[in-house]
C-alpha cells in the first residue's frame, strides 16, 4: 500500500496544479472543473496491459559514464539498496527528500534530466525532489564523487536534453524504446513496468476482465467519441496512438495528452474525458491521492 505521506504530498501538488489550470481546457488538455462538485473517485483496473523495462538514458558521448552507471546498478541490486528504496515507496518505508545544487559548469557535477510529475519515481515535496529515481540519482552522484544537479522539464524533453548534451543522464521512469535510443544510450534495466487503465469508480465496463487481451479488445471497440487521457510523451500515449517501435496497434479512441497523470485523472473525474492510461505505479499513487481529496 502506498504511503500516506506520498498521498499528502501529491494532494498538495494537485491543488496547486488545479488552481493554475483554471480557465478551461487548453491545447494540451489541462482543464478545470466547470463548477460541478467533484465527489467521484477513481479506480485502477488491476491488469497489466503491457510489459516494459525502465532504464536510465546516458549521454552517448560519455561511454565511461554508462559503464559507471551499469556498475552502480549492479551494486545496488546485489547489496539490497535498490530493494530498500523500492520499499520506501511500495512497502511503507520513509522517503528521503533529495536536494539539487545549482548548475555550475566550473564544478564537477552530475546533471540529471527528469520530469518531477511521475510519482512515485519523481515528484516534488516543497523545493525538494522525492522518488525512486531521485534517491538513486543522489546515491549515484555520491558514488561518482560529484555534486547532483537535477533539471526538471517536460517529459518529452528529457531524452532530447541528454541527446543535446545539456544533461548527463535521463532519470525519469523511462521505458526502453528504439525511438529514445536515437537520443540516449540506455543503461541496464532496473525496474519492470506496465501500463494500467484508470476508470471512474462507478464504471463497471472492465470489472469482469482479468487479462490484457480482454481489456485490449474492449478498448479497441471504442470510437473517437471516447477520450483517453495520458501523460504527454509517455508510453501511455504510445499505447493509445499506436507505436510500431513498441508494438502497439493503437486505438480509435481520442488520445488526450496532459502535462501530468494527476491532471488527466482529475479531468476524468470532472467528466471531460472517459479513461486514463498510465504506468502502474503512478496509477496507484495518483488514484490514492485523488480519492483522499474527494
Amino acid at each position: 500500500m502506498m504511503k500516506k505521506l506520498l498521498a499528502v504530498c501529491l494532494t498538495a501538488a494537485l491543488t496547486v496544479g488545479l488552481v493554475a489550470g483554471c480557465g478551461g481546457k487548453s491545447s494540451d488538455g489541462d482543464s478545470s472543473n466547470s463548477g460541478s462538485s467533484s465527489a467521484k473517485t477513481a479506480k485502477v483496473i488491476d491488469v497489466d496491459l503491457t510489459s516494459e523495462e525502465y532504464a536510465f538514458g546516458v549521454d552517448k558521448s560519455q561511454p565511461e559514464l554508462l559503464d559507471q552507471v551499469n556498475t552502480f546498478i549492479s551494486k545496488i541490486q546485489e547489496d539490497g539498496t535498490l530493494d530498500e528504496i523500492f520499499d520506501k515507496y511500495f512497502g511503507g518505508g520513509e522517503p528521503t527528500p533529495v536536494e539539487s545544487a545549482a548548475l555550475d559548469t566550473s564544478k564537477d557535477q552530475l546533471v540529471v534530466a527528469t520530469n518531477a510529475a511521475f510519482e512515485p519515481f519523481e515528484y516534488m515535496e516543497g523545493d525538494s525532489y522525492v522518488g525512486i529515481d531521485m534517491e538513486i540519482a543522489a546515491l549515484l552522484a555520491k558514488e561518482l564523487g560529484q555534486e547532483l544537479v537535477i533539471q526538471n522539464m517536460d517529459f518529452d524533453a528529457v531524452c532530447l536534453s541528454v541527446g543535446q548534451q545539456k544533461c548527463d543522464i535521463a532519470m525519469a521512469g523511462l521505458t526502453v524504446s528504439e525511438e529514445r535510443k536515437e537520443y540516449v544510450t540506455f543503461s541496464d534495466t532496473y525496474y519492470q513496468a506496465s501500463q494500467r487503465l484508470i476508470v471512474p469508480s462507478d464504471d463497471t465496463t472492465f470489472d469482469d476482465m482479468t487479462d490484457a487481451d480482454s481489456i485490449a479488445a474492449a478498448l479497441a471497440k471504442l470510437d473517437s467519441s471516447v477520450k483517453i487521457g495520458v501523460q504527454q510523451g509517455t508510453t501511455g500515449q504510445s499505447y493509445v496512438e499506436g507505436s510500431e517501435d513498441l508494438g502497439f496497434p493503437g486505438l480509435q479512441a481520442t488520445c488526450q495528452p496532459y502535462k501530468s497523470g494527476s491532471l488527466a485523472v482529475q479531468d476524468m473525474l470532472n467528466g471531460n474525458i472517459d479513461y486514463v492510461i498510465i504506468d502502474a505505479a503512478p496509477a496507484a499513487a495518483i488514484t490514492e491521492a485523488i480519492n483522499e481529496m474527494q
